[in-house]
């Protein structure tokens, strides 16, 4: 199983009931003209106030173009991401999981999510922001426990020519390449086991985290509000 998710932040002071309330019947139409007039949908489904959060599921129809016997054909299709609001420390998180199948816009439909919401709520786009996890609590994560580690990516490469550098295999955490990568990259990407919660994640600094374990999404999203966001500058 691989499960991505990316977290926003809601930067302006509002409460869960505020969000619900605001949230609740959310739904645009745009009309498309295929080989029949319909309506393509984006709406909010299956919204619930819980204690200590908000979920439900952001869907939104596109046009997929496909091949059928040698002709460009036009259909249209929903994907939906679930997604999560939840206070942490005096923060407003929003976790959106990306679609399972991967045709090109997991990237534009968790942002997608975030800017419909932050339109819903505030009116304006821009209220509900992207995040970074510093570079240092990557390096903490993976020199507390090397032998944990999976993989490791470097990006911002200062040898000419290189623009990443990777670590992979059980020698990381003995592996005298790391301090060497180190010394010419940031790390960009860590993919570590979790062994009290039996899960193998991957996290990268733009507050992307990838599930490649068995699990449920409540699993996951409790290991993301748990243990992730305090990893958030």
């Amino acid at each position: 199983m691989v499960l991505p998710a990316k977290t926003f932040e809601i930067r302006e002071k509002i409460s869960l009931a505020e969000i619900h309330e605001k949230l609740q019947g959310f739904r645009e139409e745009e009309d498309w003209e295929g080989e029949e007039e319909v309506s393509l949908v984006t709406e909010i489904l299956d919204l619930e106030l819980e204690e200590d959060a908000i979920k439900g599921v952001f869907a939104r129809d596109f046009v997929k173009p496909r091949i059928y016997k040698r002709k460009m054909i036009e259909t249209p299709v929903t994907e939906e991401a679930p997604f999560w609001v939840k206070p942490y420390e005096g923060r407003m998180f929003l976790v959106v999981v990306a679609p399972s199948v991967s045709r090109g816009v997991k990237k534009l439909l968790t942002n997608n999510v975030a800017n419909k919401v932050s339109e819903s709520l505030f009116g304006v786009t821009g209220a509900i922001v992207e995040v970074r996890i510093p570079d240092g609590a990557l390096v903490n994560r993976h020199e507390s426990n090397p032998r944990a580690t999976r993989l490791i990516w470097f990006d911002d490469v200062d040898i000419p020519g290189v623009n990443k550098l990777c670590l992979a295999g059980e020698s990381l955490a003995d592996t005298g390449l790391y301090q060497d990568y180190k010394e010419h990259g940031r790390i960009w990407y860590v993919v570590f086991g979790i062994q009290k919660r039996g899960i193998t994640v991957g996290v990268s600094r733009n507050c992307v985290v990838t599930l490649f374990s068995k699990a449920s999404l409540d699993e996951f999203i409790g290991y993301v509000s748990e243990d992730f966001f305090s990893l958030i500058e």
